[in-house]
């Protein structure tokens, strides 16, 4: 298994790997299976070459298992903020620490960015595991965001979490 930041050549791994995501789990993301679907293969490259986000992969035995990004902002204002986006890992590769590692990844590629000051990210209340894998990497809640998602007639609220990302994080280092 390794983590390796994606590029455009793997455009089509992560698209099915998104969609997959989107379809098994609605109520995690925003984005739809339905209007990702439609996308052309040129929008998910653009999204792996973008300079406003860094999209990591986890593989194994050759496959794109998971998947986390960290999008920065772009308005002067907000540019000591980032956000992570599209955490997911195959149902068949869960339980192997993946979901830690890609964390660790977007972890370290923030520090690397010295005025970067926040992380946030957004989890379905009622996923107690990515709650926990999140806490473990040093995230904290700051608020819920009541009926923050629609998936038919139901809805489902969003925990906000945020961390600083110079601060050491807890248990990234500890094995698993």
């Amino acid at each position: 298994m390794w983590i390796e930041r994606l590029d455009a050549s793997h455009a089509l791994a992560y698209r099915e790997l998104m969609l997959e995501a989107y379809d098994r789990h609605p109520q995690a993301f925003t984005s739809s299976v339905r209007e990702r679907a439609v996308m052309p293969l040129s929008w998910w490259e653009s999204r792996l070459t973008s300079k406003l986000d860094a999209v990591f992969g986890a593989f194994e035995a050759g496959r794109l298992a998971g998947i986390v990004g960290l999008a920065f902002e772009p308005r002067e204002k907000a540019r000591h903020k980032a956000t992570v986006f599209g955490m997911y890992v195959s149902a068949e590769f869960r339980q192997r620490g993946l979901g830690l590692k890609l964390m660790k990844a977007v972890l370290e590629e923030a520090q690397q960015h010295p005025a970067l000051k926040v992380i946030q990210l957004t989890v379905t209340a009622g996923n107690d595991a990515a709650f926990k894998l999140y806490q473990r990497c040093g995230f904290i809640q700051f608020g819920l965001e009541p009926m923050a998602v629609r998936v038919g007639e139901d809805y489902f609220d969003k925990i906000h979490m945020w961390c600083a990302p110079l601060v050491p994080f807890a248990g990234l280092n500890e094995p698993r």
